[in-house]
């Protein structure tokens, strides 16, 4: 094992703030395992290893200048669809799920727009719809086609060819015939094996995983930016009750140093890494890294838990949670400035609410007229007439819910709060928020509701509901759902996505969204009742372990 001193000439920096114990080792050749666990894993510090996966097969096939993406596409057959991300934000990829969505991408179309792509690397387009870039070329010696849409806000981000959780999802599967464990990491528990793969030149938000991961390069270039998990004042991680509390909340591209002022140090606390195709780097659990691939880079990473993680006993959270928060004494003061008395908030008002139409108006009656004259009708054309009777039951209720609120809105000549205020719950004709949080099911009567129902059981009134009832189902969601209601029903989506083909999960999430003039909206009132409900649980943590109290971040 020969470690080197430093890269200078490839390009790389090192922060002056960053401590040297902290830069990343450089290692000519690999070590061993047994020397990798002593001395490498051990220090928490990222680590190169120029060369060490040069000899895969997936390095010499894979390389889309060299015939790799004929070769990918006949490897993994033509059938194959796999889970992509597409940003809204253009070559940027932000973790936070508002930015971004996960798409159904046809692997073989992929890859013929990537051949595209090589021929005319400057002719794609802007469109929005991204899933229209995938249109196959009518043969493989067609020229640039102004036709075709643009796939550079398209990433092959984490797509699976071994997950120890869910062996479903490995859609990629076939392609670890390709890649070698490494030797240095022999006996490691991985808990999945990835590949990552772009088009055009993308960025990655900064963020930091849980596992240790080591990041291997087999086509292109991938520029990393690394920060020790001490430089977290200065890059504004996100709420650790929030959705996306791994990533920094700082814009990478248009960074507001007016809001985040410490951001203009993060440079300072850096260090940045190349990685050309046979170089790899460990990335260990808590660091920071944003990454810069060029186009056509292809990627794939191992991730497992570190030591620390597996040998940490339940039994022992509330001593290291006390032990983390003492550690330093601003952490203490912070606490301590936002320490309130419980009580109720009050919710905002002056907006408006989603009504109804005269259709609906009726509800629980209506319904059940509606389930009456749909007898005569054909089953396909009456979803109402497919419900199993207590999801039927389950959708009165959930319409009597919508209609009731409604018409004490109307009668009382106020509005309801907006998905900004999805959470709170109606409660007499006002909104609050529960300050007992071991009541909050008793408190929210839509998660009473759905909580009984099996996920697919859930799915098929929700598709009712879309197609019967769509203000209905807009109302829900936008003004009437709470905080654990939120919980309960995204964690009903994963469980419907678990017991459902991925086709199945496309055409559901694409009927769902449909009812809503703006489906980000709907998004919103979800991830904003979720974030809510998990600082509720965070604020019970800390006030059952630590004894504190903290208020909600404006």
């Amino acid at each position: 094992m020969r470690a080197e001193d430093d890269d200078a000439g490839g390009g790389e920096f090192v922060g002056a703030r960053l401590d040297a114990g902290l830069r990343a080792a450089r290692f000519a050749s690999p070590p061993s395992a047994d020397e990798f666990a002593a001395a490498v894993e051990p220090r928490n510090a990222p680590a190169v290893f120029r060369g060490v996966v040069k000899d895969w097969t997936a390095s010499s096939r894979w390389d889309p200048r060299r015939g790799g993406l004929d070769y990918l596409r006949e490897k993994v057959g033509p059938d194959v669809d796999v889970e992509a991300m597409m940003s809204s934000t253009g070559h940027v990829f932000y973790g936070d799920l508002r930015s971004h969505e996960r798409v159904l991408v046809p692997f073989s179309k992929f890859m013929n727009s990537c051949k595209s792509y090589l021929r005319c690397p400057n002719a794609s387009s802007d469109s929005p719809k991204a899933q229209e870039i995938l249109k196959e070329p009518a043969s493989s010696e067609e020229g640039c086609s102004s036709s075709l849409e643009s796939c550079d806000q398209v990433y092959l981000a984490q797509v699976s060819i071994l997950n120890t959780e869910n062996k479903e999802r490995c859609s990629l599967e076939v392609l670890k015939e390709d890649i070698q464990e490494p030797t240095f990491l022999r006996g490691k528990p991985f808990s999945s094996i990835n590949i990552w793969m772009n088009r055009a030149h993308l960025r990655s938000s900064t963020h930091y995983d849980p596992h240790h991961n080591l990041l291997c390069v087999v086509a292109g270039c991938k520029k990393v930016t690394l920060w020790p998990p001490s430089s977290s004042p200065y890059l504004y991680p996100m709420p650790v009750y929030g959705e996306a509390s791994n990533h920094s909340s700082v814009s990478i591209e248009e960074p507001d140093y007016s809001r985040y002022t410490r951001a203009r140090y993060i440079k300072e606390y850096s260090e940045r890494v190349i990685l050309n195709c046979g170089d790899a780097l460990f990335i260990p659990e808590g660091w920071y890294h944003q990454v810069d691939s060029d186009d056509l880079t292809i990627a794939i990473n191992f991730w497992w838990k570190s030591r620390i993680m597996n040998e940490m006993l339940e039994h022992m959270d509330a001593y290291y949670l006390r032990r983390i928060l003492s550690s330093k004494d601003w952490w203490i003061r912070r606490w301590q400035n936002k320490m309130v008395q419980e009580n109720s908030v009050s919710c905002s008002k002056g907006t408006t609410v989603c009504q109804p139409t005269d259709e609906e108006s009726g509800g629980p009656e209506q319904l059940k007229q509606k389930q009456v004259n749909s007898d005569s009708s054909d089953k396909k054309d009456s979803p109402l007439q497919t419900l199993e009777p207590s999801t039927l039951q389950a959708l009165y209720e959930l319409i009597s819910l919508v209609h009731n609120s409604a018409e004490m809105v109307s009668q009382n000549e106020i509005t309801e709060p907006t998905s900004q205020d999805a959470y709170c719950k109606q409660s007499n004709g006002s909104k609050k928020i529960a300050a007992d949080d071991s009541s909050l099911l008793e408190k929210d009567p839509i998660a009473k509701i759905i909580l009984p129902l099996k996920p697919l059981e859930l799915q098929s009134m929700l598709l009712a509901m879309a197609r019967t009832f769509p203000r209905t189902l807009e109302a829900l969601v936008l003004n009437m759902l709470g905080p654990i209601g939120a919980e309960i029903l995204t964690r009903k989506f994963d469980e419907m996505d678990q017991q459902a083909t991925k086709e199945q999960q496309s055409e559901f999430y694409k009927t769902f969204y449909s009812v809503f003039d703006d489906q980000y909206a709907a998004m919103d009132a979800l991830l904003n009742g979720k974030e809510m409900f998990s600082f509720q649980v965070f604020q019970s943590v800390l006030r059952q372990y630590i004894g504190v109290h903290a208020d909600r971040p404006k």
